[in-house]
Parts: C-alpha cells; sequence; structure tokens
C-alpha cells in the first residue's frame, strides 16, 4: 500500500492506493511534508467492493492502476462539498488572468474547441485541466483548480485561477455567443457533476451550485471547427476592465480618510 501526501484544491489530502499508477500520476501534486490522518483534511482509498464494481463497468484489458485511480477521484470529490468545493466536468483555460470553463455532453468537440483557443492564442493560453478540474470559492471569489484527473490529452497545470466565466458548448454551422440563462445551464450542468449520496454532501453539492451558476457568469456558444470560434468566446467572456473612479469618486475617497 502506498500513501501519498496530496495537495488538491488548497486540501491536504492523504490517499491510499495499492497501485504505483496513482503514485505517478499524483507526483506533480505532493505536500512538501508527509500528512496524517490528524493532519489531513481528506483521507481517501478505494475499498475492494468499488474496485470490483469499476472493474465490472472497464473491458478486461483496462489497467487495475488506472481503476483505482478513478475509484479514488470519485471518494475525494464526493467528500469536497462538505469542504466548499467540487467537481466540474469540463476543460478551464487559463489566459493568465482569468480562467473560463467549458462543458458539453460527451462527443460535441470540447477537445477540439480547446485546441482551436491554443491555435489562436498560442501561448498566451494555458490549460489548467481539460477534463475534471475542481472548483472552490475562497474569499468571495471562485476559482477553479487543475488536478492529475485530467483526461487522455494529459492537460493539466497543479495552479487555481480566478474563474470568469462557463460556457456550455454546442456544435453549429455559425458562431454565435450569448448569455445563459440560470435556469436553463441548471438543467445542463448536472449531468457534469458528480452527485454525492450522502444527504449532507448532497445538500451541500446543491448550495454550491446555486452560487456557482448565479455568481458566474454563464453563455452558450454554438460554433464550428474554426479559430473565429475561439476568437468571439473570448471576447464575449472576458471580463471588462475596471472603470478608473472618477474625479469626484477620487476626492471623496480623500476627504473620508481625512
Amino acid at each position: 500500500m502506498h500513501e501519498l501526501s496530496v495537495r488538491l484544491a488548497d486540501f491536504d489530502i492523504l490517499i491510499r492506493a495499492r497501485h504505483a499508477y496513482v503514485v505517478a500520476q499524483c507526483k506533480d501534486y505532493l505536500c512538501p511534508t508527509p500528512l496524517t490522518e490528524e493532519t489531513a483534511d481528506l483521507t481517501v482509498e478505494a475499498s475492494e467492493e468499488e474496485l470490483a464494481e469499476e472493474k465490472s463497468k472497464n473491458p478486461p484489458y483496462m489497467q487495475e492502476g488506472y481503476m483505482e485511480s478513478i475509484c479514488i477521484y470519485r471518494a475525494i470529490c464526493r467528500k469536497l462539498p462538505l469542504k466548499g468545493a467540487m467537481l466540474l466536468h469540463g476543460a478551464v483555460i487559463s489566459d493568465g488572468t482569468y480562467g473560463y470553463a467549458f462543458t458539453a455532453n460527451s462527443g460535441v468537440g470540447k477537445t477540439t474547441h480547446i485546441k482551436l483557443w491554443q491555435k489562436a492564442f498560442g501561448d498566451g493560453i494555458t490549460v489548467i485541466n481539460g477534463d475534471k478540474p475542481i472548483v472552490r470559492k475562497l474569499d468571495g471569489k471562485w476559482y477553479a483548480y487543475g488536478t492529475p484527473w485530467c483526461g487522455k490529452e494529459g492537460w493539466n497545470v497543479n495552479t487555481r485561477i480566478p474563474l470568469a466565466g462557463i460556457c456550455f458548448l454546442r456544435r453549429g454551422e455559425t458562431n454565435t455567443v450569448q448569455p445563459f440563462p440560470v435556469k436553463t445551464a441548471v438543467v445542463d450542468i448536472m449531468p457534469q457533476l458528480l452527485i454525492p449520496d450522502e444527504a449532507d454532501a448532497l445538500m451541500a453539492t446543491l448550495d454550491l451550485l446555486d452560487g456557482l451558476l448565479t455568481e458566474i457568469p454563464l453563455f452558450e456558444l454554438h460554433c464550428t471547427i474554426s479559430e473565429e470560434a475561439a476568437r468571439i468566446a473570448r471576447e464575449a467572456m472576458t471580463p471588462a476592465p475596471p472603470k478608473a473612479p472618477t474625479l469626484k469618486e477620487r476626492l471623496t475617497g480623500l476627504l473620508t480618510k481625512k
């Protein structure tokens, strides 16, 4: 049994794993000092029953270490809502200042769209996570975090970025982007979450989701496979710069300080 001290989404997590696969996967997310159950925020491992169930859902050639990794991340994400964080199935891109989350049903072309951003903007774009980032609210601000569970492309960075928008992708014959109403977004985003079985974790997930969807701008993008799709998405989702204070506001501030 391997014991890993891992830091994810600013949580210290003690992972117990049978296979070296998980050790290699988490190598860029290790804590500087070993954790104990007393010092860890979470302690997780995959049970024999969970592993057996995961094996039953996968072809026989699938690596046991890979399947254990799935079980371990699922165990982490079931506990996160009670800590104020949750998994969002999607990809998060960073322009160095803000993060933009893209989510879609399988087969719509999320990975293809991310590659269009890379092609359009080059080194100005970093993929924080390509498939399973964690989102968390800290000090009144929502952040997206990279994790080593990131899809077959392996896109992930061990960092966090302020989340500026969530975009729901659709295939289209033209490129159009528009604000997405919360009541519609709820239906679309539910399949992209891990919904815990436990009542307290479920309620915590719903509370987090309510905050996320009402506090973060939501967009719907109908797009083609073109760089233009990336450009209009970025233009629409980038927050406007804060307005400079007027002379009256500056003078009022100076008088207030006195």
